[in-house]
This record gives C-alpha cells, sequence and structure tokens, in this order.
C-alpha cells in the first residue's frame, strides 16, 4: 500500500487555505506535511471559517497557494492520490492550479483519485462523512483540520 493522502481547507470555494498530506509506503508513513495557505487577497467566506476555524488573521503572513506548489507537487507527482471527498480535494487542486497557469498533466497522476467516501459506501457505512467513518473505524479524528482529516483518510484507505 503505497499512496499518499491529502485534505485541503478552504477559504472560499477552490481557494485553499490550508493542506495537509500524508505520504504512505508499503503501508508506513513515512512523511507528513501541512501548512496555511493565504488565499487570494487573503479573502474567506464567513462560512467556511465557521467550519474550520482558521481566520484570515492566521493566513496573513502564510504563503501562496504557487509558493507551497513545490512542497505538495514532491508528494503527488507520480503517486496514487487518496482523499475522502477526492472530487472536492481534487477539484480545490485542479482549479488552484489552473489559476496559477500550473499544469495539472505535469503532476502525472489519474483524473480520478481514489476516494474513501465511495469505499466506505459501498461496504455499508451510512452516512459516510469523514467524522461518521472515523467513529466508525475507531480512528482519532480533530475534524476539519487538514493534516487530522489526511491522516484519518489514510488510516481508513490502509483500513479498507
Amino acid at each position: 500500500m503505497t499512496f499518499t493522502a491529502i485534505d485541503f481547507e478552504t477559504a472560499t470555494s477552490f481557494h485553499p487555505c490550508s493542506v495537509g498530506i500524508v505520504t504512505v509506503e508499503n503501508g508506513i508513513v513515512v512523511d507528513e506535511f501541512v501548512t496555511l495557505i493565504q488565499p487570494p487577497n487573503n479573502l474567506y467566506n464567513p462560512y467556511t471559517i465557521q467550519v474550520h476555524g482558521i481566520y484570515p488573521s492566521d493566513t496573513a503572513r502564510a504563503e501562496s497557494f504557487l509558493q507551497v506548489f513545490p512542497e505538495i507537487q514532491k508528494r503527488l507527482q507520480n503517486r496514487v492520490v487518496v482523499a475522502h471527498n477526492e472530487s472536492f480535494d481534487r477539484n480545490v487542486l485542479t482549479k488552484s492550479m489552473t489559476y496559477y497557469g500550473l499544469d495539472y498533466a505535469d503532476l502525472n497522476i489519474v483524473n480520478r483519485w481514489e476516494c474513501t467516501v465511495k469505499i466506505y459506501k459501498a461496504k455499508g457505512i451510512k452516512p459516510t462523512k469523514l467524522s461518521d467513518c472515523c467513529r466508525e473505524m475507531n480512528i482519532s479524528l480533530n475534524h476539519h483540520e487538514a493534516l487530522s482529516d489526511a491522516r484519518a483518510c489514510a488510516q481508513l484507505y490502509l483500513m479498507r
């Protein structure tokens, strides 16, 4: 089991304010990465702040997606990528890359990632929110904290 699990928290639509990435080699976590990201103009939707608790003041001095991208790229390139709701996190990545003039094809990863929502839905777990799946599988979670969510996603994928 060799893959990379990723989770984005967003400030507005597809603009991330945090990313958590967990790299797994042969079933063992070998790397974890988390950082705050300053969204364009450091703008936030008040609803997203309520979800994850990240405020503009937290990202006022953070690097932009473009500045953080090399760290993301080296962890995702040529890898199997896993996310809990893969279409959400994949869209955040692809739209952010497009916004900054980066080419998704350069990552050399598939267009559809592995999705733990789909995996656990197929196992009959309902509902399939990350918090519900973690409760069902006895996985510790600080929900909507990017690294905690990525860790939980990696554990869910390993337990599938």
